[in-house]
């Protein structure tokens, strides 16, 4: 893990972030700032895929189930060489490829359109019991957010997961405390979130998701747990590296304008 490389590459992820959706004049930018980390560690550290062959068998796939957050997913993949860098900041303008959410079959890379809360992470583990079926190596990754723990769909999903096994699946979960109508705790409170998972059979790994030593140990755990999905559970900030965005529901689902965006790119270290 080259760890310089990565908080550089995670800094540019998030410069990418702010400056499509603010081009956008639409979007997510809170919650896809908060997973930029996560998202980073799995692209350029974690996930066996290839850029030239998005198709290779046997690669790892990622799941963002928690959809509102393309753009974090969007740079990522352009940042690994999936598509020029420049292309992300035609999101959500009419005839881009990159949706809102993201989409099958528009942007190379993504496997699942997703969007709808808890279908992302349901589809995953059907995907892990697929490749377990097939004797296929790839793992299977899928992020989530807190306030989608809210959604019936997931804890049913939880539950087959850890029936069947599925120790090639690794979710994780967001944990900014905040969604669209302001603390999850409030809103719906989902916590114990690693307790809850622990009862339905998971392995459980808590960290803080903007420590890359942390992340790390999370991921290598994951693959040495046998028999069992495992499940980390990141604490992260809504907004992270932007002050005006941390810890604001009020960014949840709103655009910066052209002075919030330049502030924004300034504190991130500058262009991406």
């Amino acid at each position: 893990m080259d760890l310089k490389f990565l908080e550089k590459t995670a800094a540019d992820v998030r410069v990418g972030i702010v400056k499509a959706v603010g081009a956008a004049g639409s979007g997510h930018p809170g919650g896809s700032l908060s997973a930029a980390d996560i998202v980073t560690y799995l692209y350029f550290n974690e996930m066996n895929i290839d850029p030239e062959n998005p198709e290779m068998k046997g690669r790892d796939k990622f799941i963002l189930s928690k959809g509102h957050a393309g753009p974090v997913q969007y740079v990522a993949l352009a940042l690994r060489g999936y598509f020029p860098k420049e292309d992300v900041l035609t999101l959500r303008k009419l005839g881009s490829k990159f949706q809102g959410h993201p989409a099958l079959g528009k942007v190379p890379g993504i496997e699942m359109s997703t969007g709808s809360l808890g279908q992302g992470f349901s589809v995953a583990g059907g995907m892990a019991m697929a490749n377990k079926l097939d004797n296929d190596p790839g793992r299977i990754y899928v992020l989530l957010g807190d306030g989608e723990l809210e959604e019936g769909i997931v804890w049913e999903a939880a539950m087959s997961a850890a029936h069947y096994k599925l120790d090639n699946l690794t979710a994780i979960v967001d944990l900014n405390g905040l969604q669209i109508d302001g603390n999850t705790a409030d809103v719906m409170n989902v916590a114990p979130v690693a307790e809850k998972f622990a009862a339905f059979g998971w392995n459980v790994v808590e960290i803080n998701g903007h420590c890359f030593e942390e992340i790390n140990y999370a991921f290598t755990k994951a693959k040495e747990c046998k028999g069992q999905p495992t499940v980390i559970v990141a604490k992260t900030v809504k907004g992270k590296g932007v002050s005006f965005m941390e810890n604001n529901a009020g960014w949840h689902g709103k655009a910066p304008n052209a002075e919030e965006v330049e502030t924004a790119v300034k504190e991130l270290g500058g262009e991406f």
